[in-house]
């Protein structure tokens, strides 16, 4: 299975019939796939000769497998008998490999087979459930399997943390035989796009854009990350954050890296325990990390050291190791993107009137923030910087108060919100979740309440468009969206991952053509 360039792209196809099959593995090939696995398992077929046609009108080179449920309960048309008889019939047909369970592998098996093919090679696999893993338990599991004296094997589990992932790449790195290691569910989504870096010669990914937890799709594969082009120099970035599906980040830094010309990826981590997460991935390789939410508070007390703005805001969005002596370092990108943003859209509009602005723009003016998370931490700061008067509403009044204090600004009960009119031309920015996709119906503030604002500001950026931007344009309100917040905090992380210049009309782009 040969080096990094050789890198395998697969998916496996679960269909009831083999025309069913031949369309899914056309559909593969034009997403990118380099090999398909046939579940058989999947399969209603009456005669094994509708499996050899299969066989033989096969358009990419395949993997024949059998359902991990076939050894609990087999089907009637998969008897042990029949079983045997679709591998013998496969591997005289020239498949490319044969799957075979470890739980019903013998060594006679897999010599007969041996003796009978001319190319297949043979894939022991394991599926352990339970998580946990330890690199011991994982090393005496393949020195079990590869005892079968099989050509390659298999080791797919189930994992509870992003952190139960780190060993397989260990194995991965020191396995004496060629391993195929896949973790599953949204935890394990790593295991397949970081593997091509530790030695995987083969990786899986969902077919048709298709949701599965821990496979990237396809066209990810091809398209956004490239993984043909990653080695063991590769530098890891990527976005803590729990949820982390929608984040834009993938889409955004792989492209700048290849437009650049620098050696990293940047996938999506779904970390639970930041501090966790930081102890087990703590090797230079991980060299840099956007902070989504919940952890942008948390992620300071991870920092060996933390920049002054960000140390007063409470709050970190980015942090980068160090190569010199691997501490970790936290910035704050999004108070300096967020502000610059509204005073820009303000400028405009001076500018349009024939006037020129020597202060900032929201210096004096009243800036009511919603949410006193991560982000609305950043945003305040920001526009007390710029002396703006900070009103600050937010679910949880405690949290609301202690910004409030951090920033000399003034706390308000959230429930009225809506009833806050204390003087035409105020600004209003959203830093809380309300409307973020998938509940775009909703908005934090009225349609008619928003007639007293003169700028509206929304950093929720899934959608683009959301329904408080929407309304307040439908008043007349200058509206700001938290797309433009997100390129220019993605620029500053960009400039700090790599030590360089971004690239930002292609970054720019880039947002504009594709979120």
């Amino acid at each position: 299975m040969g080096s990094k360039s050789d890198l395998l792209v697969c998916t496996a196809l679960e269909c009831e019939s083999g025309e069913e099959m031949l369309s899914a593995m056309e559909l593969a090939k034009k997403e990118g796939a380099d090999i398909v696995e046939l579940c058989v398992a999947s399969m209603s077929f009456s005669h094994i000769s509708e499996l050899e046609r299969l066989f033989t009108l096969r358009t990419l080179p395949s993997i024949l497998s059998f359902g991990p449920d076939d050894l609990k309960q087999p089907c009637t048309r998969c008897s042990e008998s029949t079983r045997l008889e679709i591998l013998r019939r496969a591997v005289e047909l020239d498949i490319e490999f044969v799957e075979i369970y470890h739980q019903v592998c013998t060594k006679e098996l897999i010599n007969e087979l041996k003796r009978q093919r001319s190319k297949t090679r043979i894939i022991v696999s394991n599926h352990v459930n339970k998580g946990g893993f330890t690199r011991e338990k994982l090393a005496d599991l393949i020195i079990g399997m590869q005892s079968t004296d099989a050509d390659i094997i298999k080791l797919v589990i189930n994992v509870e943390s992003i952190t139960d992932v780190a060993p397989l790449f260990h194995m991965l790195t020191h396995c004496q035989v060629p391993l195929i290691a896949r973790a599953m569910g949204e935890r394990g989504l790593i295991s397949q796009l970081l593997g091509p870096k530790y030695g995987a010669s083969m990786i899986f990914g969902s077919l048709g854009g298709k949701f599965v937890p821990g496979l990237p799709p396809l066209v990810s594969i091809k398209h956004v990350y490239k993984l043909e082009n990653m080695n063991a120099d590769t530098k890891i970035f990527g976005v803590v954050s729990n949820p982390v599906g929608h984040s834009k980040g993938p889409l955004l830094h792989n492209p700048a890296f290849r437009q650049t010309g620098y050696n990293g990826i940047y996938v999506p981590l779904l970390v639970d325990d930041i501090k966790e997460f930081f102890r087990v991935y703590s090797c230079n390789d991980f060299a840099g990390f956007s902070v989504g939410i919940p952890h942008k508070e948390t992620a300071v007390s991870c920092c060996d050291e933390v920049h002054p703005l960000a140390l007063s805001i409470g709050a970190v969005n980015t942090i980068v190791r160090r190569p010199m002596d691997g501490k970790l370092v936290g910035y704050n990108t999004d108070c300096e993107a967020c502000i610059t943003a509204i005073e820009d859209a303000f400028r405009e509009r001076f500018v349009r009137n024939g006037e020129a602005l020597h202060v900032s723009p929201i210096a004096g003016k009243l800036f009511v923030l919603v949410g006193a998370g991560g982000a609305g931490r950043a945003i305040a700061f920001g526009a007390r910087s710029r002396g703006a008067r900070v009103v600050i509403f937010n679910r949880n009044f405690e949290r609301a108060k202690a910004l409030a204090m951090a920033v000399s600004g003034e706390a308000l009960p959230y429930e009225s919100l809506n009833d806050f009119r204390a003087e035409k031309g105020m600004i209003l920015a959203n830093a809380s979740a309300v409307g973020m996709e998938p509940n775009t119906d909703q908005t934090p503030v009225s349609k008619v309440a928003l007639k007293s604002y003169e700028l509206v500001f929304d950093a929720v950026y899934t959608p683009r468009n959301t329904r408080l931007l929407q309304e307040a344009a439908e008043v007349g309100a200058t509206v700001v969206s938290g797309v433009e917040m997100f390129i220019r905090q993605a620029l500053g992380q960009f400039k700090l991952f790599t030590g360089g210049l971004a690239p930002e009309d292609f970054m720019r782009k880039i947002v504009l053509e594709q979120f």
